[in-house]
């Protein structure tokens, strides 16, 4: 289990640590880019070596493939003999997508195209994906509304601090003492919404300015842009929370108890003994998508314990 160094002595400074200090000098990503059933686009991002493994990994809430988490876990798994695939959500590459849509916590039509390209390759016959917050409650409302009908290649996965209940995750990552945390997500969505208004008159971005809460924000844009009749029923419809008994592959669900971003009901004990093919990891440590370790050879734990449950399944 997880032991944080003892200068990260906080749940903020293990959350903040990795994001503002860590760089991961690697092999630059080979650019894809595939088209969407609504003649949109998403921007993927490839590491290849001709290996008959892959892969693929899903980033967090106004992230995208160059983030320090994604790069660390592409290059273990590369490093390891692994084809990666990571991959950019409408609106979170260099260029914003062309459709009024963006993307959101259950938006899984847009990872299923991408787990479906990679399928049609033909090349791989063993893949599992990862997820990193918004991407692990994304990947696991995948797993649990496709069951047994997901590509037969596809054999394990991993969530790491995934708000597998997005209502009250919500509400933690608004108290107060989160604040820099809601405060950095408002800025970039809000300016996402200002520049698509520009290019979409019937988008209305008047009002956005004055919203103060990530839940004001989804209750405005989110939820009526993709087709939910407010926050509290997008919250509801794509929490991966209800999904998780219906998992037919060894997952495994990773998440710091001193995360800030996760509410109680984002540690599903109940529903692991009920599913065998859930595994549970809550360490006591950790933050948001931090889990920092020193001298391991660069390598952080989550993606020491990504590694060993894809090798193993233990």
């Amino acid at each position: 289990m997880y032991a944080r160094p003892t200068i990260l002595f906080h749940a903020h400074l293990e959350t903040f640590t990795p994001s503002l200090f860590r760089k991961i000098n690697f092999i630059p990503y080979e650019r894809e880019r595939i088209t969407t059933p609504d003649h949109d686009f998403l921007d993927l991002d490839w590491l290849k070596q001709e290996s008959k493994k892959l892969v693929v990994i899903s980033h967090g809430l106004e992230g995208n493939t160059g983030r320090s988490y994604m790069r660390g876990m592409a290059r273990a798994f590369f490093q390891n003999g692994y084809d990666v695939l990571t991959w950019n959500y409408r609106g979170c590459g260099e260029e914003m997508n062309k459709k009024l849509r963006f993307y959101h916590s259950g938006a899984t039509d847009d990872l299923d195209g991408v787990i479906q390209h990679a399928s049609q390759l033909g090349k791989y016959s063993d893949m599992s994906l990862i997820g990193f917050s918004l991407g692990g409650n994304l990947t696991l409302k995948y797993l649990g509304e496709r069951g047994a009908t997901i590509p037969a290649a596809l054999k394990k996965a991993v969530a790491f601090s995934a708000p597998v209940h997005l209502h009250s995750s919500c509400l933690k990552i608004s108290q107060r003492a989160n604040w820099i945390y809601s405060y950095r997500f408002l800025k970039s969505l809000k300016s996402k919404i200002i520049q698509k208004s520009k290019a979409m008159p019937e988008l209305d971005a008047q009002g956005v300015d004055s919203i103060a809460t990530l839940m004001e924000f989804d209750d405005k844009f989110t939820a009526p842009i993709h087709g939910f009749r407010d926050a509290i029923d997008y919250y509801t419809k794509n929490s991966s929370l209800q999904y998780l008994k219906d998992i037919k592959i060894p997952t495994l669900i990773a998440s710091a108890q001193n995360d800030p971003f996760l509410s109680r009901e984002c540690f599903p004990t109940e529903e692991s003994m009920q599913n065998p093919n859930l595994k549970m990891d809550f360490p006591e440590f950790g933050g948001h998508v931090g889990f920092t370790l020193f001298n391991q050879n660069g390598l952080y734990w989550s993606e020491l314990r990504a590694l060993e449950f894809i090798d193993t399944i233990k």
